[in-house]
C-alpha cells in the first residue's frame, strides 16, 4: 500500500488506468519533493498511461503477428551474405513500410528470407501496424485444409 488514497486507487483501476496506478506513488513523491507541480503531476501521470497502453498494444500486435523469432535488421549477420546489401535492404525496408503494401520474399534454402521478413514485420509493428507472418508451407497448408473443408 502506497501514500494514496485506497478510494483514488479503487477509482484508477474501476477506470482501468493501470500506467497511472503503477507510477502514482512515485509521482506523487515527485509533487511533495518539489520536482513537480500540479499540472506536470497530471501530465506525467497521463504519460505513464499512454506509455503503458502503447507498450501494451505493441506486445499485443506481435503476439497476433506469429513471428517466430524477435528479428531485427539491427540483429541480421549481413556478412554471412556479402549479395545482399544492408543498407540497400534497409532502404527498400523503409520504402515498403511507408507504401504500406505486402510482401513476399523467395530464395534458396539459408540467405535469411525468414529472418528479414520477421525484421519487417517487426518494423511494421512498432510503427503501429498490423502483422501476420507465415511462412510458405505454413500458408500453403492452411489454403489446403480450407479448401478441403470449403472454408
Amino acid at each position: 500500500m502506497g501514500i494514496c488514497d485506497p478510494a483514488l486507487r479503487n477509482a484508477l483501476r474501476t477506470l482501468k488506468l493501470s500506467g497511472m496506478l503503477d507510477t502514482l506513488d512515485a509521482r506523487l513523491a515527485q509533487t511533495r519533493n518539489g520536482d513537480f507541480g500540479h499540472l506536470e503531476f497530471l501530465q506525467a501521470l497521463c504519460e505513464d498511461e499512454i506509455a503503458r497502453r502503447e507498450s501494451a498494444a505493441l506486445t499485443r500486435r506481435i503476439r497476433r503477428a506469429k513471428f517466430e523469432e524477435q528479428a531485427t535488421f539491427e540483429s541480421f549477420d549481413f556478412s554471412a551474405n556479402p549479395k545482399l546489401p544492408a543498407a540497400i535492404l534497409r532502404d527498400l525496408a523503409l520504402r515498403w513500410l511507408d507504401a504500406g503494401e505486402s510482401v513476399i520474399l523467395y530464395g534458396p534454402v539459408g540467405v535469411g528470407k525468414t529472418h528479414v521478413a520477421q525484421a519487417l514485420g517487426h518494423a511494421v509493428a512498432r510503427r503501429g501496424g498490423d502483422v501476420r507472418f507465415a511462412k510458405t508451407s505454413r500458408m500453403l497448408a492452411d489454403l489446403a485444409g480450407g479448401h478441403a473443408d470449403r472454408s
